[in-house]
């Protein structure tokens, strides 16, 4: 049998294995922007994390996830309720100059 007789065009190979390693390498990104977010780990641990991904990325990511993903959760809900708090500040002081006009 060869590739010319498969029901699988090579085209339709080429994007999944596009779609896959697209996927991959997001979950890969989104793990170096958490190691260098995250305010927990010293100078040193970061450096280290970021080596271990790198150079050994499916195990570093999974022994990433599993040591520090709850933690990852909680880091991005309160970087969205300080997004959210920057938002709301300057609105509501806006808000409070109209006064009763805004009525």
């Amino acid at each position: 049998m060869s590739l010319a007789d498969s029901s699988y065009p090579l085209l339709n190979l080429f994007w999944t294995m596009c779609i896959f390693f697209l996927r991959v390498i997001w979950i890969w990104i989104w793990v170096f922007v958490d190691i260098f977010r995250s305010d927990d780990p010293s100078g040193g641990a970061k450096p280290l994390w970021f080596v271990f991904v790198l150079f050994i990325p499916v195990i570093g990511v999974l022994v990433y996830l599993i040591a520090r993903g709850g933690s990852m959760q909680d880091r991005a809900a309160d970087r969205a309720q300080r997004q959210d708090a920057g938002f709301r500040s300057p609105q509501q002081a806006r808000a409070g100059d109209a006064g009763a006009a805004a009525l």
